[in-house]
């Protein structure tokens, strides 16, 4: 396995090591590996969360709190995964796929509200520069 310490870590991603080991106190990243010598160890896997984590914060524009939440939902719909696959009763299995479906909605509802908000913010840029370029056409 091919490991990766986190300065390494730290300039895959773009992020700093404070902000990695803050990832981790609050539960956006697994922790790591620790060597003997309790050197945080990452794995590819983890830089790829870490990067997950970076996109919906900047492209996405989500808070840390927001991500949080995000972040729970999609552990509660790998339980229900889990769960619905652990059964073959079909009465579980229901349930397990509504809960899934519920997780995934409300992960989409968040994603549409981040979205709105962009929408607005793009539509007063566009009034802005159609301003700005009507006085400058004066």
């Amino acid at each position: 396995m091919n490991w990766i310490k986190i300065d390494e870590a730290a300039k895959i991603t773009g992020i700093t090591k404070r902000a990695i080991r803050y990832y981790e106190e609050i539960g956006l990243i697994q922790p790591p590996e620790r060597s003997d010598g309790q050197v945080r160890l990452y794995t590819d896997e983890d830089i790829k969360q870490l990067k997950r984590v970076v996109d919906a914060k900047e492209v996405l524009g989500f808070s840390l709190q927001e991500l949080q939440h995000f972040l729970s939902i999609k552990e509660r719909v790998l339980e229900h995964k889990d769960q619905y696959e652990s059964t073959k009763d079909t009465t579980i299995q229901q349930s397990e796929l509504e809960e899934i479906a519920d997780g995934l909605k409300e992960q989409e509802k968040m994603l549409q509200q981040k979205m709105e908000k962009m929408k607005s913010f793009q539509e007063e840029l566009k009034d802005l520069i159609q301003k700005v370029d009507s006085l400058l056409n004066v």
